[in-house]
């Protein structure tokens, strides 16, 4: 086959975030893959069509991108953040599990993009500096109890906690819930990060104590972090304070 597809990171929004691997491919694509809003991202240029489509189709918009691909065109699937990270690439080898056998002979790559936990802890300081994991708090694909249970898990860790997904208007509670479950394993202290729309026009991050964070607005755009016991501030004058995890753990 003659066509490929690669899967792109766009990163969290500032085109200068986005990889010179990942702007070559997109320069090369003959066609664009993505949830709206991301494909809007791209630049039009001759060349290039343009197959925008909802975010609850990703095996759909994975299979379409296969099919072209299958066709002879090159392809670009486009994520925001990095496609591995709750996104487009584990949906296009979905696909590719469940598709036509002769897919899985098409050059497929994935191009690494910076994912929202990371861009948001890079604003604050360095509150992934010591052990940490992500969790999508969307029960679209997975249940709730699931959901809980995984959570429960990790803060029982003593985990720094980075929530994706945290809240819709089909989901207006879920945050707050999780929160209310990392309140029985952390003190009312806690530092809790709520980054939105970081690195574009209306970023917005903010710095709670966790006996606070369950009454801050939040949206699918917003990245929480919940520190752990070890998380710090270190307060400046006239500035918010600078948040990190030490990288090392009492004996």
């Amino acid at each position: 086959m003659s066509g490929s597809v690669t899967v792109i990171g766009l990163g969290p929004g500032d085109p200068r975030y986005l990889t010179p691997a990942a702007a070559e491919a997109l320069d090369t694509a003959e066609d664009l893959i993505g949830y709206l809003p991301y494909v809007a991202r791209v630049p039009e240029r001759p060349g290039l069509v343009r197959h925008a489509s909802d975010n609850r189709v990703e095996v759909d918009r994975a299979r379409h991108a296969l099919e072209l691909a299958a066709s002879g065109r090159r392809v670009a699937v486009v994520s925001g953040g990095d496609p591995g990270v709750f996104a487009m690439a584990a949906a296009l080898f979905e696909a590719l599990e469940a598709g036509d056998p002769a897919w899985r002979s098409l050059p497929i790559t994935v191009e690494p993009g910076i994912t929202a936990m990371l861009a948001a802890a890079a604003r604050v300081g360095a509150p992934l500096g010591g052990d940490f994991c992500a969790i999508s708090l969307s029960d679209n694909l997975k249940p709730w109890d699931v959901i809980t249970a995984r959570l429960k898990a990790v803060l029982a860790a003593d985990l720094v906690v980075a929530l994706y997904n945290p809240i819709s208007r089909a989901r207006p509670w879920q945050l707050g819930a999780a929160l209310a479950l990392a309140a029985e394993h952390r003190a009312p202290g806690t530092p809790v990060i709520l980054a939105r729309a970081v690195g574009r026009p209306d970023e917005a991050i903010r710095i709670l104590p966790l006996a606070e964070a369950r009454e801050a607005e939040a949206d699918m755009a917003t990245l929480v972090m919940i520190g752990a016991s070890a998380t710090r501030l270190i307060p400046r004058e006239g500035e918010a304070p600078f948040v990190y995890t030490p990288r090392s753990v009492a004996r």
